[in-house]
């Protein structure tokens, strides 16, 4: 894997990863697969799954509610000695989300329930054009000393 982290990730980051994806169904399992490998070849495998989830479910909202179709969607990954962050940047800035309660019989609009659960921190970040969705693993909790 390639480190061309931007000269800022070396103040704040002890790793960094950054892929562009086009607005395609087949990329949120792409980059599900990348965020987990990028855990375990950064020594957290016990993190692998949840940082996976939640790239899914990141990635899956962006495309749902915040890409379009010409644009692409860009998702970070970051290590630092407490966190493990993935970001989901798309370029619908006016498109925030927002917490549902959805319905038994509903088929979407738990992404956000499954983040608040799994994640440490989240939030959302407005940019000049376009948002991005972080959400954060401790990983000193999770992973021991």
């Amino acid at each position: 894997m390639s480190d061309c982290r931007p000269p800022e990730a070396f103040k704040t980051s002890d790793r960094y990863d950054t892929v562009s994806y086009t607005p395609y169904p087949q990329n949120i399992p792409r980059a599900r697969r990348r965020i987990a490998r990028l855990a375990v070849d950064w020594g957290h495998p016990g993190l692998a799954g949840d940082a996976a989830l939640l790239a899914g479910e990141l990635c899956t909202n962006a495309l749902l509610h915040g890409c379009l179709r010409d644009r692409l969607f860009r998702v970070e990954t970051s290590l630092t000695g407490h966190a493990l962050r993935v970001a989901v940047t798309d370029p619908r800035g006016e498109r925030l989300p927002e917490h549902r309660v959805p319905g038994p019989g509903d088929r979407f609009g738990r992404g956000l329930l499954i983040v608040g659960e799994l994640a440490d921190r989240w939030a959302v970040e407005r940019l000049t054009v376009g948002k991005t969705v972080w959400a954060e693993l401790d990983v000193t909790r999770r992973t021991g000393p």
